[in-house]
C-alpha cells in the first residue's frame, strides 16, 4: 500500500463542529486541492456511561447518557494523522473523544 490517506471519524456536539473542523484543517486534514474543511457530517446519537472518576462535558456520572451529536468524517495524508488527531483532541470538548482512524486505498493500490 502507498503512503495514502487516513479516514478520520469522530462525533461532537453540534456547537463544536466548526471548532473541530477548523482544528482539523489547521493541522492539514480535510484538504482536496484548493479546498479546505472538506468533510461529511451527519446527525446521530452518542451513548455513554461516565465512571465515578469521569468529568463529562455533557451528561451525568454513573448514568447512561444519550446525547445528540454530529459525526464528522474527513481524511488526511498518513504523515499528518498524528497532528490531526492531536488537533481534534485539543479542540474537542469531550474528556475522552472517540476518534477512528481508517487506512484508505487509492485506485492505484488495487
Amino acid at each position: 500500500m502507498s503512503d495514502g490517506k487516513i479516514m478520520i471519524v469522530t462525533g461532537v456536539p453540534a456547537d463544536s463542529v466548526e471548532t473541530v473542523l477548523d482544528a482539523i484543517a489547521s493541522a492539514g486534514g480535510g484538504i482536496i486541492g484548493s479546498y479546505t474543511h472538506c468533510a461529511f457530517t451527519n446527525d446521530g446519537l452518542g451513548r455513554f456511561k461516565p465512571g465515578d472518576t469521569a468529568n463529562p462535558h455533557i451528561g451525568a456520572v454513573g448514568q447512561i447518557n444519550v446525547v445528540a451529536e454530529v459525526r464528522i468524517e474527513t481524511f488526511c495524508e498518513r504523515h499528518r494523522a498524528k497532528a490531526v488527531v492531536a488537533a481534534i483532541r485539543t479542540a474537542h470538548p469531550y474528556e475522552e473523544p472517540v476518534i477512528y482512524l481508517i487506512p484508505l486505498l487509492s485506485e492505484y493500490d488495487l
